[in-house]
C-alpha cells in the first residue's frame, strides 16, 4: 500500500498528525486537493498522512468498512497502523496529538482504526461516514449507507466497550449532507448515538444554527467531546472543498478548518 506525507515547513516544536482516508474512486493525492488540508495544516503545524487504498484490494478503491475482520482490527488497519508508527520513528511528531479523518469510505474507515487503537488516536473526524459495526459484505454495506444499522448501531458500540473495558473515550466531528442520498442522513443519527454511548454522555447538545448548518455539542464539563455538524443542502461531497474535483462542494462550511479546530481542542495524556 501507498501513501504520501506531507510535512509542515516548520517540525519545531514537534507536529500534530492527521492521517486522512480518501473515499471510493478517490486516489490520495486527489483527497489532499479536494479538501486543501495540506494548505490548513501548514497553518496549524500538522503533518498529514495519506495512506492509498490498493485496486487489488477493492477495484474502485474503497476501504472495506464493511468487513467484520476489519471492524474488529484486521484487514487492513495493520498496515496503515505500520504506517503511522514509521512516521512516527522517522519524523518528530508528537504522540499526543495524531489524529483520523475520512470521507465516506475512508469516514469508516477511520472510525475503525479510531475504535480500534483508541490510546493512539486523540480525536476523529467522520465526513459523510457510515455508521459503525453493520454490514459486513458489500450489499448489506450498501443497506446500511441508505438505511442505518437498527438495533445493531447500539450493540456494536457496546461490544466496543466490552473488548476495551478501559475504553479512555474518543473525542468526535461528525459531518454530513442533509442532500446526501449515497450515505444517508440516519448514518450520522446513529454515529452519535455510538460516540455518546462510547464517551458516556449524556444530553442534551448546545445547538448553534449558522447560515447553512448547525451544530450540536455535547460537553463534559467544559471539554467539547461530540460535535455534530449538519448541512441541509449538501450532497455527498467534502463541505468547502475545490469543486473542480469529484465529491467536493465549494459551498461552506469550510470541513477541513472544521475538523482541524476540534481537533486543536484535543490531546491524549
Amino acid at each position: 500500500m501507498r501513501y504520501w506525507l506531507y510535512l509542515p515547513n516548520s517540525l519545531s516544536p514537534p507536529a500534530g498528525l492527521v492521517v486522512m482516508l480518501h473515499g471510493c474512486q478517490q486516489t490520495a493525492t486527489q483527497f489532499a486537493q479536494g479538501t486543501r488540508m495540506n494548505l490548513r495544516a501548514e497553518k496549524y503545524g500538522y503533518a498529514v498522512l495519506y495512506p492509498q487504498q490498493l485496486t487489488s484490494h477493492h477495484a474502485q478503491r474503497c476501504w472495506k468498512w464493511y468487513d467484520r475482520a476489519t471492524q474488529a482490527g484486521g484487514g487492513d488497519v495493520p498496515t496503515i497502523i505500520s504506517m503511522i508508527h514509521k512516521v512516527l520513528t522517522q519524523y518528530p511528531v508528537d504522540r499526543r496529538r495524531i489524529y483520523v479523518a475520512g470521507i465516506s469510505a475512508g469516514a469508516g474507515m477511520a472510525n475503525i482504526l479510531a475504535l480500534n487503537q483508541p490510546r493512539l488516536f486523540a480525536a476523529v473526524g467522520l465526513h459523510s461516514g457510515p455508521v459503525f459495526g453493520a454490514g459486513h459484505n458489500t450489499l448489506t454495506g450498501i443497506g446500511v449507507m441508505h438505511h442505518g444499522a437498527g438495533l445493531r448501531a447500539d450493540i456494536a458500540a457496546q461490544e466496543i466497550l466490552q473488548r476495551h473495558p478501559d475504553f479512555p473515550g474518543m473525542p468526535a466531528i461528525l459531518i454530513q449532507g442533509g442532500s446526501d442520498i449515497i450515505v444517508r442522513p440516519i448514518n450520522q443519527a446513529q454515529l452519535m448515538r455510538q460516540s455518546l454511548l462510547l464517551n458516556r454522555l449524556t444530553g442534551p447538545a448546545k445547538i448553534t444554527n449558522k447560515p447553512r448548518s448547525s451544530l450540536h455539542d455535547f460537553y463534559v464539563g467544559r471539554k467539547l467531546m461530540l460535535r455534530a455538524v449538519q448541512i441541509p443542502p449538501l450532497e455527498h461531497a467534502w463541505s468547502g472543498g475545490d469543486s473542480i474535483l469529484p465529491f467536493n462542494a465549494k459551498a461552506g462550511p469550510d470541513a477541513t478548518k472544521l475538523m482541524l479546530d476540534f481537533f486543536a481542542r484535543h490531546q491524549r495524556t
